[in-house]
């Protein structure tokens, strides 16, 4: 797990500029990028085969006519201290040891883009099943996408995209609600919010569950640099 991070609210000292971010949204299909006073995000498609290397060869190219000071990374996979500790399961390989310098979990980086107050618990229902948890202002990335769930499968095999390809769009949202509500009633949580791409495809929340688009995981990239202004 990454170390706990405290959110606060955005600080500026008198005559500081604040930097000029360009947010990299990495998903099992496609990379989202979006920079500072720019409104429209661009993408390109990625997949089982992309590697880290490849990545930043496309986005270099997406953003030619960008300026940005900064980077902020999402992630899909376990993040430690900043930098990726094992490859992505949805993914090529070369992510681990790639010379990054601010990644976060990219489930992370949108429930920072998504936080209010209390005990929050975002899901992510994309490729795969992406987790995290903000309690009391702290952040916490979490990796329940392949815990054991039912007949020795994973929660991701259920709710992932997997899953909804196996069971169809009915069985799938089934199986969203029931696992919703299992993770909002163990971790105790008082906010659920659902994201991801596959979220669009409930036709009905689960009791208690709000859902946020997936530009907010720019929010939640452009806060990062945010608070790292006020430490």
């Amino acid at each position: 797990m990454a170390q706990p991070d405290k959110l606060t609210r955005p600080r500026r000292a008198a005559g500081i500029r604040r930097p000029r971010v360009l947010v990299i949204d990495v998903g099992g299909t496609h990379v989202k990028v979006l920079a500072t006073g720019q409104r429209k995000p661009r993408q390109i498609e990625s997949g089982p085969s992309m590697t880290a290397r490849e990545m930043v060869a496309a986005v270099k190219r997406l953003t030619t006519d960008w300026r940005y000071d900064v980077v902020s990374i999402g992630y899909p996979g376990v993040v430690v201290h900043g930098r990726p500790v094992a490859e992505p399961h949805n993914l090529g390989r070369g992510w681990v040891g790639f010379d990054f310098h601010r990644v976060t979990n990219d489930a992370a980086m949108q429930a920072l883009g998504s936080y209010r107050h209390g005990r929050m618990l975002f899901l992510g229902f994309g490729t795969g099943l992406g987790s995290a948890m903000i309690i009391d202002g702290v952040l916490e990335p979490m990796e329940l996408a392949h815990l054991p769930y039912k007949n020795g499968r994973t929660y991701e095999d259920y709710v992932g995209v997997r899953g909804l390809e196996r069971f169809g769009k009915k069985r799938w949202r089934r199986h969203v609600a029931e696992v919703t509500e299992l993770l909002k009633r163990a971790l105790e949580a008082d906010d659920v919010v659902l994201g991801g791409g596959n979220a669009k495809r409930l036709k009905h929340l689960p009791d208690g569950a709000r859902w946020v688009d997936n530009r907010n995981a720019f929010v939640g990239g452009f806060r990062l640099w945010d608070r790292q202004a006020t430490r």
